[in-house]
């Protein structure tokens, strides 16, 4: 198994836990994957910032699945902002991902469903080790003493991705705090969507603080 090219694909791979075998941050992920794939976009030249809009700036011919489908929602739409698109149909990317990464024989995807009712999809690692060297080469990029921008825009979008969505899997809560400046430098080359991601989930957890 090759690690996934796509920064959604790989965010999904760092937001497995190897040791419990299962996904964190559940209820979060979704937006995540989400920013995953705009940064993904922005960084391949198909989408730019435009007033802190989202506009669509080149064809994209051969994008992955999960990738087309983004950016056709984007084209066919008026302008909107970074925020929008991160929360839009959120919890529809991950069972996208999922099934992307079981067609490519990434992870083994076992689904039932509880009381007849509930799905339940029971994901597997092909190759665990693979998903730990990710974490690990995202931790040295942010650990590590090469300047930002030498840092690889494809890592650094992802470091940064990864640290915002407060991926426990990957960083503490006090490596996301000691690192904060370092993660915002190298989530610079898209920072509307980190920017966006981030104040995605702080509406998202007020919203669930308050209880509505």
């Amino acid at each position: 198994m090759d690690t996934p090219d796509s920064l959604a694909a790989r965010l999904f791979l760092l937001a497995y836990d190897t040791t419990k075998q299962r996904l964190v941050s559940r209820s979060e992920l979704g937006y995540a994957l989400r920013a995953a794939a705009l940064a993904d976009l922005v960084l391949g030249g198909y989408l730019a910032d435009h007033g802190g809009k989202a506009a669509p700036a080149s064809p994209a011919p051969g994008l992955d699945p999960v990738l087309e489908l983004v950016l056709l929602e984007i084209t066919d739409s008026p302008p909107r902002s970074w925020r929008r698109w991160v929360s839009r149909r959120a919890s529809r990317i991950l069972p996208l991902v999922r099934e992307h990464l079981a067609a490519e024989r990434v992870i083994k995807v076992d689904s039932r469903r509880v009381l007849g009712l509930f799905p339940v999809h029971r994901i597997t690692l092909r190759r665990p080790a693979e998903a730990k060297r990710l974490a690990e080469e995202v931790r040295r990029a942010v650990r590590g003493g090469q300047p930002a921008a030498r840092v690889d825009p494809r890592l650094g979008a992802l470091c940064a991705l990864a640290g915002t969505a407060e991926l426990r899997t990957v960083f503490s809560r006090g490596e996301r705090r000691q690192y904060k400046a370092r993660l915002a430098e190298l989530g610079r080359p898209v920072e509307p969507v980190v920017k966006a991601l981030r104040k995605t989930l702080q509406a998202q957890r007020a919203a669930a603080s308050s209880g509505s």
